[in-house]
């Protein structure tokens, strides 16, 4: 049985998706659909308020999160994890927020850390965004990678490996085995 997933990568200014359709029975991955829902940068002026652009690039990011998961049976996502100053926790806090929104949409969320990604997809838990990149690109290279002069563009397409991650590394996770267990009883 062939269903409709989506890895994810979160940031507040790059967030990485891979959608795809994975056969439950066989756990053949499809050729993914990659998308990067991108904010704004933060305005230089003063003329505006930064909480009022903060609301924006979560809206911006919300919405465009919330469109990709349309039909959606599993959402695969590595979370992020804390962060050592107020801007960075603050995009922290925007991406759990819409996560915790996600999740109660019904639609199973497995979650994987950044280690298990790279462990899983690279099998080295040090893999750099090179190899990332590099490893999700042997596995699909026909995907939509953004090209730059030619050659894949790695500030972005990194985002994006990394959400393929996501979705291979959650696919192993006790909670995703179990939720396949009661697919195949349906």
């Amino acid at each position: 049985m062939l269903v409709d997933v989506i890895g994810f990568d979160p940031s507040l200014r790059n967030w990485g998706a891979a959608k795809a359709k994975l056969d439950l029975e066989t756990g053949v991955l499809s050729t993914p659909v990659l998308h990067l829902i991108q904010t704004g940068e933060e305005p230089k002026s003063k003329q505006v308020r930064m909480n009022s652009y903060d609301l924006q690039a979560a809206m911006e990011l919300s919405s465009g999160v919330f469109s990709l998961v349309q039909n959606t049976k599993f959402i695969f996502v590595e979370v992020p994890h804390g962060s050592q100053s107020a801007a960075s926790m603050k995009g922290y806090g925007i991406c759990i927020g819409i996560l915790g929104a996600l999740k109660s949409t019904g639609i199973p969320i497995i979650e994987v850390s950044e280690s298990e990604s790279k462990k899983i997809f690279c099998n080295k838990r040090t893999a750099t965004k090179e190899e990332m990149i590099n490893q999700a690109f042997q596995h699909y290279p026909d995907a939509n990678w953004p090209k730059h002069a030619g050659k894949i563009s790695a500030t972005k397409a990194e985002h994006m490996a990394d959400a393929i991650a996501a979705i291979h590394a959650g696919v192993q996770t006790p909670l995703f085995l179990n939720l396949l267990k009661l697919y195949a009883k349906v």
